[in-house]
């Protein structure tokens, strides 16, 4: 078995829902990676497979949205994820390392704020969060993927305005 497979499954099993967010990403951000470096070979095939794979992540994180609880957040990562799509289709025609390099900066700059919202999460429940957050209640902060992210609205990447 890859090596790198084993990992992400065991990354994968009992990981919270902001971990899946950020794994996705980072699957995301290594599939434009190479196709970037299949761009620089000329590798057609190559640049192909990795492209749609990784417009079939965005799609996953895409179908995850919680458009009702996820407010302006998931209408601002909707818009995201149609840029990126477009974007990387262009490049594909385009056969274009630039337009590449731009969309795993985006995703780069938005896993990130994914991690931050995760650390957020590890951090000790403050008492304020214990007193708001009561049996079936899902907590302070809804991220757009749905899951309680434990950051006010206002933090990023509520603030990604793709």
């Amino acid at each position: 078995m890859d090596a790198r497979l084993s990992y992400r499954e065991s990354a994968v099993e009992g990981a919270s829902p902001v971990r899946l967010v950020a794994l996705l990403y980072e699957q995301a951000i290594e599939d434009l990676k190479r196709a970037r470096a299949a761009i620089d070979r000329k590798d057609i095939e190559a640049r192909t497979r990795a492209i749609n794979h990784a417009v079939v992540v965005i799609g996953y994180l895409q179908s995850s949205l919680d458009k009702e609880q996820g407010g302006r957040v998931a209408a601002n990562l909707e818009r995201f994820y149609n840029q990126l799509r477009s974007s990387l289709v262009e490049a594909q025609f385009a056969q274009s390392g630039a337009i590449v390099e731009r969309q795993i900066s985006h995703l780069v700059e938005v896993h990130a704020a994914w991690c931050e919202v995760e650390r957020a999460n590890a951090a000790p429940a403050t008492a304020r969060d214990l007193t708001q957050s009561g049996p079936g209640q899902s907590g302070p902060g809804q991220s757009g993927h749905g899951q309680s992210q434990g950051e006010p609205e206002h933090r990023a990447p509520t603030e990604w305005n793709a």
